[in-house]
């Protein structure tokens, strides 16, 4: 499973593809539009929200405050009007050992018969 969600190189994103590429539910977007203000999805003539890759990056850079550092939504969105940068390792943690440490320990296993 891939650990850094790769955002596709498109113009707009309907809801339900952001909520896939973020990981969170349509509605948690939705209330996520009402607090952040720097979050403003454009609406198609249907009534759709349009997102632009800008927005999926924001909605990446608010989970992170609110589920990776436990921020709150008031602590979260004074860290995203402070413009405090984060770090792209915190967005995207290194992929897991453990496929290579099972290579190694395969490796170990053909050495030893």
């Amino acid at each position: 499973m891939e650990e850094n969600p790769s955002i596709p190189d498109k113009l707009y994103f309907r809801i339900g593809e952001v909520s896939q590429l973020v990981g969170v539910e349509a509605y948690v977007l939705r209330y996520w539009e009402s607090e952040f203000p720097a979050l403003s999805p454009k609406k198609s003539s249907s009534g759709q929200r349009m997102f632009r890759r800008k927005d999926v990056e924001l909605l990446l850079n608010i989970k992170h405050l609110l589920y990776g550092r436990k921020f709150t939504i008031e602590g979260a969105r004074k860290a995203l009007n402070d413009k405090a940068p984060i770090r792209q390792e915190e967005l995207f943690p290194a992929a897991s050992p453990l496929p290579e440490i099972r290579k190694q320990l395969i490796d170990i296993v053909k050495l030893l018969s």
